[in-house]
């Protein structure tokens, strides 16, 4: 199947995946957390989203958004326990 798509067309469709995937893992992170922390996954989320470990996340220099949803999830917890 040919999709003839434009260079501009498969850039932004590549962008989309890029975001869905992120989004994704940011999901699976805050279900972690809830475990982990013992609340509820909206509240381990919102606390997610107000951390350093997600603008590393979101910063595609760091890498971090290679790694799994645990490892972030430590991660973030130990940036809060320091």
């Amino acid at each position: 199947m040919e999709w003839n798509l434009s260079k501009k067309e498969k850039e932004q469709n590549d962008i989309i995946l890029k975001e869905i995937v992120l989004c994704n893992l940011i999901g699976e992170i805050a279900c972690v957390l809830a475990e982990r922390l013992k609340t509820e996954p909206l509240l381990a989320l919102q606390l997610f989203y107000e951390s350093n470990t997600c603008r590393q996340l979101h910063d595609r220099s760091t890498g971090l958004y290679l790694f799994s949803a645990g490892y972030i999830a430590e991660d973030y917890i130990r940036e809060k326990t320091r």
